[in-house]
């Protein structure tokens, strides 16, 4: 399916995943209407053929507005993950705000053709065995729970007899991010450690992979079904902060600290940055991730969709590098 000429209308275009998205779109002939709050940072898609329409998740009224003559629509707008968010607002922006998108595309009459992004945190830690998508969902914080319960969200319109699916991208870096360019840069200040050393597995998955993987599912995927877009392998934390520090040139990470010790210094790092209003260097959530393995099988999207990542870590953490060493932020 071409989506050259096609009316795309993304939700959260001005983030690291809907801006990739728009811009990836754009240069393949779409016509991309970016839907952002009136506050966002529109820079990022600067010099790219974009419509913008103002528009809150929170409002259907104005999302039906909006999206009145969409044909495409992805829902990439949510509230990440971070400490001191009470989950009622995880779940007003990542549930409430996907019911408004989704009864808004079910207004319009079309019945356009929707992709939703979620996460494969829906399904909490895992085993060193990749998770297929018909793992049951066992979210483990208020970010994965918000998460989870937007995709029986989705579900539910599926039934309906809307078009959408899901993609669950995970762990994704690259050029665009500012997320994971934390972790960049304590590697290079020499101020990461291991928990546990290092033994937990992860699974970065490049923007490029990842892009290419959703749009596949938004070209090709079955309605109410989910799709783990991620990276080609899983990685131990030792081998990801090797490989970033080989690629900055400094010293590997050599400190490991007991998961036990990294959970009593989180929850001081979160009081205090509580009391300041500073974002905690350290989090509870931060060290869970750290410390726990997050394992997911891609077979669904190779074998329904045609999904191969093809970035290594070497070569997608090269890449990126580059691209922040560009900017000066590293």
């Amino acid at each position: 399916m071409s989506a050259k000429g096609t009316r795309v209308f993304i939700t959260g275009a001005t983030g690291f995943l809907g801006c990739a998205l728009a811009r990836s779109l754009s240069e393949n002939g779409a016509e991309v209407h970016a839907v952002a709050r009136g506050t966002s940072d529109r820079r990022v898609l600067d010099g790219l053929a974009v419509t913008w329409h103002e528009a809150e998740v929170a409002s259907r009224s104005q999302l039906t507005r909006v999206l009145a003559s969409a044909e495409w629509i992805i829902h990439a707008a949510g509230r990440l993950g971070q400490s001191n968010v009470p989950e009622e607002l995880y779940f007003h922006v990542n549930v409430e705000g996907t019911r408004n998108v989704l009864a808004a595309a079910m207004d319009t009459g079309s019945r356009p053709r929707v992709l939703h992004l979620s996460s494969p945190g829906v399904l909490g830690p895992t085993s060193r065995e990749p998770a297929s998508e018909d793992a049951p969902l066992a979210p483990g914080n208020p970010y994965e729970r918000s998460k989870a319960a937007a995709e029986l969200v989705a579900r539910e319109f599926a039934a309906r007899g809307l078009d959408v699916t899901i993609a669950r991208p995970g762990f994704v870096y690259g050029p665009g991010d500012r997320h994971v360019l934390n972790l960049f840069r304590a590697l290079r200040r020499g101020q990461f450690f291991y928990i546990n050393g290092g033994r937990s597995q992860c699974q970065p998955t490049f923007i490029s992979d990842a892009v290419a993987g959703m749009l596949r599912c938004l070209h090709q995927g079955s309605a109410g079904e989910a799709y783990h877009i991620v990276g080609p392998r899983a990685v131990t934390f030792r081998e990801l902060g090797e490989t970033i520090a080989g690629v900055l040139g400094v010293r590997s990470p050599w400190l490991s600290v007991p998961r036990w010790v990294a959970e009593t210094a989180a929850r001081g790092s979160e009081a205090v940055a509580h009391l300041i209003g500073w974002t905690a260097p350290l989090s509870r959530t931060g060290v869970d991730f750290f410390s726990e393995d997050r394992v997911f099988s891609w077979q669904k999207a190779h074998n329904e969709l045609g999904y191969t990542p093809q970035y290594d870590l070497a070569a997608g953490i090269t890449r990126t590098a580059a691209w922040y060493r560009e900017r000066g932020w590293l």
